[in-house]
């Protein structure tokens, strides 16, 4: 699921990040990529707050939706707009099965052997890297 997100920057600051679906949930970060990938840290544990409240996790607003609302008529100024991942950790893993070329796993096995990760932790941490993007 991908969220709107309001990203803003004033003159001497560094870039904000709000979600209209999720009220107080804020981040900042020194560039807009910083920004963002703070942002999707921010946006899982407002979520997963919510979640241990008990409170229902809102659906996704197209960015149409949020712009007809009056009530960011305000925010809407001045605002760039991104679509940032829910990336949740449930704390628990799922066996699955991927097909890869065999040069491509060769490559992902070097590397995460040199990292000192198995191969799950590195196709994991590479693909919540590319999400943040």
């Amino acid at each position: 699921m991908r969220y709107v997100a309001f990203v803003h920057k004033d003159p001497d600051t560094d870039y904000g990040i709000s979600f209209p679906d999720f009220p107080g949930c804020i981040s900042v970060g020194e560039t807009v990529d910083a920004v963002i990938a703070n942002g999707t840290e921010a946006l899982a544990f407002h979520v997963s707050g919510m979640e241990a409240d008990g409170d229902v996790v809102p659906d996704p607003r197209s960015i149409e939706e949020i712009r007809s609302d009056a009530e960011f008529a305000e925010e809407l100024e001045g605002a760039s707009f991104a679509l940032v991942h829910l990336v949740r950790d449930l704390g628990s893993t799922t066996r699955i099965n991927v097909s890869l070329d065999l040069g491509l796993l060769r490559a992902i096995d070097d590397e995460a052997k040199s990292r000192g990760q198995t191969r799950s932790a590195f196709i994991a941490s590479a693909v919540r890297r590319e999400l943040v993007e």
